[in-house]
């Protein structure tokens, strides 16, 4: 029979089971459901194939719940999330942009997702800004286009 695991006493198995059931995010509540697993003393292994993780997984969720204690179990993987795209107007460059839109678009007519990206291309000085940009800043300034005739 393989060895029992060493869980550090950082929470009583009630208090384990209270964090296991309360839990609303499904990760944490697999991690809790191993911990409390092991603290009532199955096997690492025994433990993972109930929760449904793997083996490897399962020792490195025991090994930082040891080091770490309770705020180990929080689940991370929101934190790792790229940061936002940087706008490619500035405030003052929306709100000229949102003058502009008033009128006619430069060749007379009316404006678009293109047209739009164009302007934005010349006043930032980009060699290129996709159509859809322009769409977004024309939905984002809340410009309703006429709609074409079918």
């Amino acid at each position: 029979m393989p060895p029992k695991a060493h869980i550090e006493p950082h929470l009583t198995i009630g208090e384990l089971k209270t964090r296991y059931s309360k839990t609303q995010d499904p990760t944490e509540s697999r991690r809790w459901h191993l911990l409390l697993l092991i603290a009532r003393n199955w096997t690492i292994k025994h433990s993972a194939a109930i929760v449904g993780i793997n083996y490897d997984y399962a020792k490195e969720i025991l090994r930082r719940y040891n080091q770490e204690g309770p705020s180990s179990v929080r689940n991370r993987s929101g934190e790792h999330l790229p940061p936002p795209a940087k706008p490619l107007l500035t405030p003052e460059q929306q709100e000229e942009l949102r003058q502009a839109l008033q009128g006619p678009a430069p060749d007379g007519q009316a404006w678009s997702g293109p047209k739009v990206a164009r302007w934005i291309a010349e006043k930032t000085g980009r060699d290129r800004v996709w159509p859809q940009r322009g769409w977004d800043y024309l939905k984002r300034l809340g410009v309703n286009l006429p709609k074409q005739a079918k």
